[in-house]
Formats: C-alpha cells, structure tokens, sequence
C-alpha cells in the first residue's frame, strides 16, 4: 500500500494521518480550543525586561505573556539609546514599530529595561515589538517568540528582516544545491528581504520557485498596513490550521493520494490546491464511507501511541515514559529468542528498537531532553552500528535535534525540539484518582490507614455507632483481622458498621454517626 494522507473531520476535532505501506507514520490532532499559535505573527509590547535572564516578557493579547531571549533580537531591530526611537535597520519592518513607545512614559527600572549582551541593543518596558510564536505554551512557561519572522510557503520561507539565500541543510545533493543556486541567482527579487529554500524545493522548476516567491512577496506587504496601524497587542498574521500546514509541509510527489471524508473540508482543500499546487490536486479525494480512520485499520495504530510499552517483531519491546522537560526510553529484550551469544542478541534487538524509536519520537512529538537506555553491548563497533541507526532513523524528522552519542552502556542522550503540544497532551490530562502517581495505595496499606482514621474520629467525635463506607476490596482485608475492630470498638465504647461501596475507590474513606441513637 502506498503513502496516503487521511483526514478525519469531527465536529469538534479534526485528525490527520500519514501513513505508508499501512503503517502509522505521522498523526495530528487539532481541536478548536486547542488551536496551535505557532507561526502566527503578533504586534506585541514588551510588559517587563529582566536582565538577569536575558529576557523580556511580551504581552501578545493572550493569557500568558510570550517569552523572548533578548539575544535574539537584532537581526530585526537595532534600537537607539533613545527607546522611544526604536528603529529597525529594515525600512519594511522599521514602519510599524518606530512610534513603538514615543507616547508612553518609560520608567527605568531594573524590571523596565534591559539590554543584550550579544547585540548591545536594549528593550524597555512599553515598547511595541514584532514577534512570532516558535514554540507553544507548556505548563506554566508562556509562548516562546522570537523577532526573526518567517512566513512558510510551499517551497520557500520569507525572511523579511534576511536579505540573504539560504538552502536547508536537509537538502545534501550538491548537484542539486548548485542548481537552487543557480536559480536563485537568476530570479529578480527584492534585495532588501532574505529567503530559504525548503526541502520541497527539490527538484522543482524556476517558475514553480517564482510563483511561491512572487505570493510570499505579496503577503508581506499586504501585513504592512495592520502592522502600521494595529495598537499593541495585535495579531498580525496566523498561521494555517492543521489541514492546510500539513498539505503544505507534507503532501508531495510521493503521496499517491490524500482521502478526506467531510465535504466542507473537501472543497476548502480544493480550493487551496489550486491556488498553490494545482498539479497534485487530482489526488485529492472525498471519501464516501462510514469510518475512514478505522477502515483504513488506522484507528487500532492511533490507540497504541498513548501505551507506555511498544512490542517489535521479534518481541522485544520498548518502554517509554515521558515527563514534562524529559523522555526517559528503556529497551527490553521480552520474549526475544535469543538463539546466539548474549552480545549479538543484543545487538540485534537493539538495532530493531533504535529504527522504532526513531519512529515514535516523530509519531508521539517527543521532545525535550531524551534518554535512551539500550540493552548493554561490549563491541564498539556495535553500538556505534545501532547510534548510525537512529540518526537515519531520524533524517527525515522536521524537528530539529542533537544527538551527543552513546555511552559504554548503551546510553544516548538526546534534544528534541518540542514545538507543538504532544498528542498525549490533547488526548489526556492527570488522572484525578491517583492525581499523575501512576499509582494507587494497595488494599492493605487502606485497611491499616482506614483504622488510623477510624481511631481519630473517634476521639475527636466519640459516638455510640458509626457507619463506614470503605471500597470492597478494603473492607474484605480489614476482616482478616477482625480482633482491630473489636479492639477499637471496646475502647471506644462505639459499634463500627463497616460498609463495602463497589463505588467507592480504593483510596475512598467515609465516615459518618449513625444518627437517632438510644
């Protein structure tokens, strides 16, 4: 079966699925107040400047404040000493953004000012900034931002504060860098914008790189006008939503076709196909059965990306547990016959799960710090073997990441970067039972606390009888023991009516008088 990309539209969610040879590559999920922000571009105004953490605080009209490192501003914007006459060293950006605080009164405090030590340019309090998000909320942290804008098109991504060519380093064929080049060189565009070419670009003709160049051009000035005249905190520019950015970023040559069964969204993707990929638009088809996702057997793949354990082939399996700033994965032989010597048994399930690894870092969107325990191997040349593996693995991945290399005990340590809330994320919060533990209290460890509770009450409330609803499992072990309730019930001069709740948890405890007592 070849690569396809399914669309499944709900009324309040919309799910993407790429997948090849009917596996589960890629999965998204976007739900309406869930909708990612990353991409847009904001008119912000700077709420406070720390110099001790070499950042600011951006108020972009959202809940949480933006953070940006103030290294990284400079390549949009060199402000005076003067920061009311903040100015851009780009006439297209500068416009906006030079009135950025000339009627405000700036007071100089340690939490209103501060200045990069990188670029020696400085940020006050109340000052209008043009930012872009790059990295979602999390927890507690706000929006990460950054002042280097940049629009994605089909092919190119404009950088209107660049005035320079860039080519992705994921395109390695210097044959084909040479010709991008070479194209680049003859295609008359403005001087005073940059541009870099995205790996889609491969092999595509001149005109195709003029037309993607020619729209982006076009967009940029039409975002001059809210820019100008928006007041602080604005939203100049969103992104597209999950269909239309994963057609864009995803939907190439090799797809044989993209199925969507909701016919709103059918023709809305037509109508973008057109504007900007006319020539794949025949491989865009409307679905007419009941369940895309499960007729496809995509839905059995989608369920398992939220299982801690991941079995292979040869029944060795993986564990992976991810925090909120770390991704702890452990490789386990299982059922794994073995047959050889311990070190090519290991060796060969390790291979096995560093390709399946790599699979579901992209799947799931780990990111973050990652640490990958594989089973120990003596040989040198082995786990390097299983190290080149994972970055292969790993070539076709989006996100940026950093591999540090494999220790004497199988240990890689990782970055990836994490910009999108993962689809674990969206799909789950904290279980309000064991309140994110994982874990519960055994029924012995209740039985024994219910008795201390018991106790407690009684001498804080004394009572001729008292009724406690207690979870089945917990009322069977304290009547292995009956002599602890006899004994509570003789000092306290009480009768404890011990009553089991199938309802109740097993960390569920009520107690209550019996009222109306002779």
């Amino acid at each position: 079966m070849p690569k396809e990309i399914l669309i499944n539209v709900e009324p309040q969610e919309r799910r993407i699925a790429i997948v090849n040879d009917g596996r589960l590559e890629q999965f998204y999920i976007e739900r309406p107040q869930d909708k990612t922000i990353v991409g847009n571009i904001y008119k912000g105004k700077i709420e406070a400047a720390l110099p001790s953490i070499g950042a600011a605080f951006v108020d972009i009209g959202l809940p949480k404040k933006g953070f940006l490192y103030l290294s990284e501003i400079g390549g949009a914007f060199e402000l005076s000493d003067n920061p009311v006459q903040a100015a851009s060293h780009k006439a297209v950006v500068s416009s906006p953004l030079t009135k950025a605080a000339s009627h405000k009164a700036v007071v100089s405090s340690p939490l209103t000012k501060a200045t990069s030590a990188q670029t020696g340019l400085k940020v006050e309090k109340g000052q209008e900034i043009l930012v872009q998000v790059v990295k979602e909320s999390f927890g507690t942290k706000g929006p990460r931002l950054t002042t280097d804008i940049g629009i994605a098109g089909r092919y190119l991504v404009l950088m209107p504060q660049g005035s320079q060519i860039g080519i992705s380093r994921r395109i390695e064929d210097e044959a084909e860098r040479k010709r991008l080049k070479q194209i680049f060189n003859e295609l008359k565009l403005p001087t005073d914008i940059g541009f870099i070419v995205r790996t889609a670009a491969c092999g595509k003709t001149k005109h195709e790189l003029m037309r993607d160049a020619q729209f982006l051009i076009k967009l940029w000035k039409r975002l001059q006008k809210p820019i100008k005249e928006k007041k602080a905190p604005e939203l100049i520019y969103e992104e597209y939503d999950l269909s239309l950015r994963v057609i864009r970023d995803s939907f190439t040559d090799e797809v044989s076709k993209l199925l969507v069964d909701s016919k709103v969204e059918f023709y809305r993707i037509q109508n973008f196909m057109r504007t900007f990929m006319n020539y794949l638009r025949n491989k865009v088809q409307f679905y007419k059965g009941d369940d895309l996702f499960a007729d496809k057997d995509i839905e059995k793949q989608i369920n398992r990306i939220f299982e801690s354990k991941v079995y292979m082939k040869s029944k060795a399996y993986i564990i992976i547990e991810p925090t909120e700033g770390l991704v702890v994965i452990d490789v386990n032989s299982g059922g794994f016959k073995k047959g050889t010597s311990q070190e090519e048994a290991a060796f060969k399930v390790n291979c096995e799960a560093a390709l399946e690894v790599s699979r579901q870092l992209v799947l799931r969107d780990l990111g973050g710090i990652i640490v990958i325990d594989f089973i120990d191997m003596e040989k040198e040349r082995h786990r390097q073997e299983v190290l080149n593996i994972l970055k292969k693995g790993l070539s076709g991945d989006r996100a940026k990441y950093d591999i540090l290399g494999i220790s004497k005990f199988g240990v890689i340590e990782m970055t990836r970067e994490r910009i999108h809330r993962t689809t674990q994320m969206l799909s789950y919060q904290a279980c309000p039972y064991c309140q994110g533990k994982g874990r519960v209290k055994s029924a012995v460890t209740m039985a024994i606390y219910s008795l201390k509770e018991i106790k407690r009450y009684l001498k804080i409330s004394p009572s001729k009888q008292i009724n406690v609803s207690l979870s089945t499992l917990v009322v069977d072990e304290i009547l292995k023991n009956k002599e602890d309730i006899i004994l509570l019930e003789r000092k306290f001069r009480t009768k404890i009516n011990l009553i089991p709740d199938p309802l109740l948890r097993i960390e569920d405890i009520k107690l209550f008088p019996v009222k109306n007592q002779n």
